[in-house]
């Protein structure tokens, strides 16, 4: 089956910010979450402008459900769900104005799913949306998003300023919701542990550009190196994605953590979290 999102080559230059979004290219295929991680200003945002025809492309091609979108592609915007990190609706209005307004903007837009989730996320219909807390808001977005039963969620921020356990519930939301082999989530996010329980792929972007694209199960074998500088020479530069000096210590990024350990026998390899590898994709340094 064809992938549901495709960017291909995508470019977005800003001169008086002198950033640019360079040549980025990744797929998500259906059934599938892919994370979408980078520090702040990484562009990750842009890119889901570009995506969503926002931001206008300088170059590339970007494909939803196998074709380019246009502005007038009804659609393709009724089969996706956006959440974004910020003020997504009047404060003024309530849930129950908010479902009236999108029963207009949605010809799948399902009122009772709707009612169920501000049911489920303990929020009020009545209650206007400038007096909710930011995880109230976040969850009402949320309840948006899914509520037009949509195939593609696009999720910027999704879970920022939940708590743990509100957190929680939403990553099982989202599992359930790929369970549907037609559907598909692009999850961008700062806190990689929730990327880690439920990505099947991340996408990691680093000053505009493309660092890489890996498979959770690929990501598992990821590890760091602890190694003296005497121990960092002898190893095989093949072996290293990326690696950081600090005060008396290397640490070294590998991809395959028990194989280094078994070639390397007498050094220290410690399981690495997406944070870490992070770090040491930005702050490291390349062979």
């Amino acid at each position: 089956m064809e992938n549901i999102l495709e960017l291909q080559e995508i470019s977005k230059a800003f001169p008086k910010s002198n950033f640019t979004l360079d040549k980025l290219s990744f797929s998500l295929p259906y059934g599938a979450i892919l994370g979408f991680v980078g520090e702040n200003g990484a562009g990750k945002t842009t890119t889901i402008g570009c995506i969503l025809n926002t931001v206008r492309k300088d170059s590339g091609v970007v494909k939803l459900f196998g074709k380019e979108m246009q502005d007038d592609d009804t659609d393709i915007w009724e089969k996706i769900g956006v959440v974004y990190d910020g003020d997504n609706f009047p404060g003024f209005w309530t849930a129950k104005q908010l479902s009236e307004v999108m029963s207009g903007i949605y010809t799948q837009w399902d009122n009772a799913l709707f009612q169920k989730y501000l049911e489920d996320f303990h929020l009020s219909s009545k209650q206007k949306i400038k007096d909710y807390s930011r995880g109230m808001t976040m969850k009402l977005v949320i309840a948006v998003a899914l509520s037009h039963h949509p195939q593609l969620l696009i999720l910027d921020e999704a879970t920022s300023g939940l708590d743990p356990i509100m957190r929680d519930e939403m990553l099982n939301i989202f599992l359930e919701f790929v369970q549907e082999e037609s559907h598909s989530i692009l999850l961008s996010s700062h806190i990689t542990s929730d990327l880690e329980k439920v990505a099947d792929y991340i996408t990691f972007i680093h000053n505009g550009k493309l660092i890489m694209t890996v498979s959770n199960n690929d990501l598992s074998n990821y590890a760091v190196m602890r190694c003296k500088e005497s121990q960092f020479l002898a190893l095989d530069p093949s072996d290293i994605i990326a690696y950081r000096k600090r005060d008396f210590q290397i640490d070294v990024l590998v991809s395959n953590g028990k194989e280094a350990q078994r070639k390397y026998k007498n050094s220290v390899v410690d399981h690495v979290s997406v944070d870490e590898i992070m770090l040491l994709l930005v702050k490291g340094e390349r062979v």
